[in-house]
């Protein structure tokens, strides 16, 4: 395959990547704001379909991460880049389809990594900057947005919800749900950045250590934002009914301390999880608020998928990347393949499909068991 193709390739992969992120993610600043009737669903989706947009443009810390850091990329090429970004777009379809809040970053850099572990050898993954930059971020994130979010529960109900003063934390929530989404585009948008850079660095197209062009910008941006504003129901419902029963001043909560994490993080350019942080978010909101509890058989089921994320992605990227490094005929396989399972994920899904008409009704109590059919 020629060169130039197979980038053209790789860049339109990790467009789609891009989509799958941004429906597959769209709960993680909008699902406490649907669940509690401040926004509908459509217009939550849309309002964070354009902060998404907006956020992708104020930062490209995240995407030099990727492209200068995690792997070595004088040892691989196109090919590999996009056998990791295949096996990244099968886990998330697969953790979409059963309703589960995984981490689409996690599942990139997986994929990634296995493709490259095999195809380059060890010495190809630079294993120092993925616990410093993506390991220890991932453990981190999710208690600290968890730890934040329950204090903050705790004393907005003692201070204000106690004594009767709620009027103004529809509007807070709204606010505080637009700055959730702002912040998801300016590090989840980058990740793509950060790929197709990549890819044109191991090309040749542009040298050791560049930044994203505009063009890369602007192509990532609108991916993610067409992805957010189709709306990833499935994960919304788990994450805005399965986890805890929430109400404005505690979505407020949730969502402002997801924000102060996912900022503060994308400032010094780690490509965490947005996922794990508004999940931990949402359960510390369930804990500083005792009316509130949590279920904690659905958190244990998110965590699990957490756990099995980079190394599920990983083995699937190796596995791709393994067939594309023998040239033309396996990369068009992959691509066949990888078409092939997202089609078949997409038509299962309409058997028991969960769109903006399931949250007709703000906030009702959904047994456990809902939760579990949806996932089924």
């Amino acid at each position: 395959m020629e060169p130039s193709v197979l980038v053209v390739l790789v860049v339109v992969t990790a467009l789609i990547f891009d989509f799958t992120n941004g429906f597959h993610d769209t709960a993680n600043s909008m699902a406490t704001s649907i669940a509690t009737g401040a926004l509908r669903p459509k217009v939550a989706v849309t309002i964070s379909a354009v902060l998404n947009l907006v956020g992708a443009f104020l930062s490209v810390e995240v995407a030099k991460t990727i492209s200068n850091g995690l792997v070595d990329d004088s040892k691989i090429g196109p090919a590999i880049v996009f056998g990791g970004l295949v096996g990244a777009i099968v886990w998330n379809l697969i953790t979409w389809f059963v309703g589960l809040p995984s981490s689409s970053s996690h599942a990139l850099f997986g994929g990634l990594i296995g493709a490259t572990w095999v195809s380059a050898g060890t010495d190809s993954v630079h294993f120092g900057k993925i616990i410093e930059k993506v390991l220890v971020p991932a453990a981190l994130s999710p208690v600290l947005a968890g730890l934040v979010a329950m204090i903050v529960t705790y004393f907005v109900y003692r201070i204000f919800v106690r004594r009767g003063r709620t009027a103004g934390f529809r509007v807070g929530q709204i606010i505080s749900a637009s700055l959730v989404s702002l912040a998801h585009g300016t590090n989840d948008a980058q990740k793509t950045m950060g790929v197709i850079t990549l890819t044109m660095i191991t090309a040749g197209t542009l040298p050791a250590g560049a930044g994203p062009p505009l063009w890369v910008i602007v192509s990532a941006a609108l991916a993610l934002a067409l992805g957010t504003y189709l709306g990833g129901w499935r994960i919304t419902f788990t994450l805005g009914k399965g986890l805890t029963d929430i109400d404005g001043p505690q979505g407020f909560a949730a969502q402002t301390s997801s924000a102060a994490v996912i900022l503060a993080s994308t400032n010094f350019g780690f490509p965490l999880s947005t996922t794990h942080v508004c999940s931990g978010g949402i359960v510390g909101s369930g804990v500083g608020r005792n009316e509130s509890p949590v279920r904690w058989r659905t958190a244990g089921r998110m965590v699990t998928a957490w756990l099995f994320t980079l190394p599920a992605a990983a083995i699937v990227g190796a596995a791709a990347g393994l067939v594309t490094s023998t040239g033309t005929v396996g990369t068009i396989a992959v691509g066949v393949a990888g078409l092939a399972i997202g089609i078949g994920i997409y038509l299962l899904s309409r058997r028991s499909p969960v769109n903006a008409g399931s949250f007709a009704t703000p906030a009702p109590t959904v047994p456990e068991q809902e939760v579990g059919r949806i996932a089924a």
